[in-house]
């Protein structure tokens, strides 16, 4: 329950070429961010706004809050819907969520402060801080970190199982989850692991002298102005916070029960509002409070001992976003899911919290980066040449010569009627990209206001388009 939902079944090489060329491409050494991105306009927020709030009421999620970074400033911050339902109480952007294993990024960042100061190695075996949990094949910090350290996952499901509704310590969880045979030798497989952070958290505390989160306070907290950061494992969060909530099929939504204190340590425990993970978000692309060989660390992805590479660093997973280099972590508990995602040579990181544990909020960023994050080519050419079907004016000079006979005045009549119906785009995906009777052929998912179209576009190799057909696409 509590792990980056959507990549936990991804592990094995993850485009390793691709991601190094794009870490290169950003000079990890000294990264200049580009100023790509501006304040948001009114339009943007005024889309931003309607967007999400079609998500929430098709959703049925008592509520999502966001918080949007571009230009290395906090540029949006709102919340929609109900923190709690019974008594109403609006959610504000200063309402605060259980973001759970989006905790694993400070975690990782509090091990490499720990490495910074010289007190640990990421590469130290986890048996010289703890020697009970001794196996044949040493496990590394570094692995424990990046879920190749082949420790047994507590938590799986996605319900609360009946231990974990009782209050447990993390001695419990090192005796009973730490001392089971490993799944994997360390390094040679990915397997993501709550067990892994537990015994991170468990080390930062054992090295420091500190709880985790007082030592989090002191060291990432405070520099960064998160004021509003709580520990959000041994208790519920306050009545003024969020509520969490639950639903079990497409039945009635109800109160969601609240995991055992101590189950959630070091891999899911903090509660905060969206804009002060956002101020987390700057400091990782502006690479700000850590030394660069830390930030290096969180952007590259941790390679297997087979040569292969994860899709995973330290606490966050490190993808390509079609030529993109993409940072970013999920978040799910009982009753909560969360999602943070960052776009380093954009400037551009969108977080959303929402108090349900059925609805993801990753549809949320998906909807806010259509508004804030300037596509690709081939993206900003579909959008176009859609909106222009959506219009009944379409730009003839962009398509060949079969292209142009196929598009009669009938049929861009006949399109502007049906696709008009749809409303605006809220989520341009390209699906897949293939090559096919000489052209380029791409197949993109849109979502818009009103349902969820399918266009298959094929071009030419000197650009124009041969066919962009559309048709109604499934949810």
């Amino acid at each position: 329950m509590v792990r980056h939902k959507g990549d936990e079944d991804n592990a094995g090489d993850f485009m390793n070429h691709r991601i190094a060329a794009l870490i290169a491409a950003l000079g990890l050494a000294a990264m200049a961010v580009p100023a790509a991105a501006a304040p948001l306009t009114a339009q943007q927020r005024s889309d931003i706004d309607a967007s999400v709030g079609e998500w929430l009421a098709s959703s049925g999620a008592p509520s999502v809050s966001i918080a949007v970074v571009t230009h290395g400033e906090i540029a949006y911050v709102k919340a929609y819907g109900a923190a709690r339902l019974a008594p109403r109480q609006a959610a504000t952007a200063d309402t605060r969520y259980a973001v759970d294993s989006i905790s694993k990024e400070f975690t990782a960042a509090a091990i490499l402060i720990l490495q910074e100061e010289g007190k640990l190695s990421l590469d130290d075996s986890v048996a010289s801080y703890f020697p009970e949990l001794a196996k044949p094949e040493p496990a590394s910090l570094r692995q424990i970190l990046s879920h190749t350290a082949g420790f047994r996952d507590y938590w799986p499901q996605d319900y609360v199982p009946r231990e974990m509704l009782k209050p447990t310590t993390v001695q419990a969880v090192l005796d009973e989850w730490g001392r089971k045979p490993l799944d994997f030798a360390p390094g040679t497989d990915w397997q993501y692991s709550n067990t892994g952070f537990v015994i991170a958290g468990a080390v930062v505390e054992k090295v420091s002298g500190q709880p985790l989160v007082s030592f989090l306070q002191a060291h990432v907290f405070d520099p960064l102005h998160m004021q509003g950061v709580v520990n959000a494992d041994q208790a519920p969060l306050p009545m003024t916070d969020a509520g969490a909530y639950t639903r079990w099929g497409d039945g009635p939504i109800r109160p969601a029960v609240k995991e055992g204190a101590g189950w959630l340590f070091g891999a899911a425990e903090l509660g905060m509002a969206p804009q002060e993970l956002a101020k987390w978000d700057i400091s990782l692309m502006s690479r700000s409070l850590l030394k660069p060989a830390s930030y290096d660390a969180f952007y590259s992805p941790t390679p297997l001992k087979n040569g292969k590479t994860t899709h995973y660093s330290l606490g966050l997973s490190v993808g390509d976003d079609h030529g993109r280099l993409r940072l970013g972590h999920d978040g799910g508990g009982s009753g909560f899911l969360s999602a943070n995602r960052m776009w380093p040579g954009s400037d551009v990181a969108i977080v959303a919290f929402t108090n349900n544990d059925w609805a993801s909020p990753d549809a949320v960023v998906d909807r806010v980066a259509f508004v804030v994050l300037p596509p690709s080519e081939p993206e900003a050419r579909a959008r176009a040449v859609f909106a222009a079907f959506q219009a009944g004016v379409v730009d003839r000079s962009l398509f060949t010569e079969n292209g142009k006979a196929y598009l009669t005045p009938a049929l861009i009549a006949d399109q502007k009627a049906g696709l008009s119906a749809y409303g605006p785009p809220r989520i341009f995906e390209l699906q897949s990209e293939s090559r096919r009777g000489g052209f380029t052929t791409r197949t993109w998912k849109i979502t818009a206001a009103k349902g969820v179209l399918t266009a298959v576009e094929r071009g030419d190799p000197d650009g124009k388009i041969e066919q962009f057909m559309v048709s109604r696409g499934a949810d």
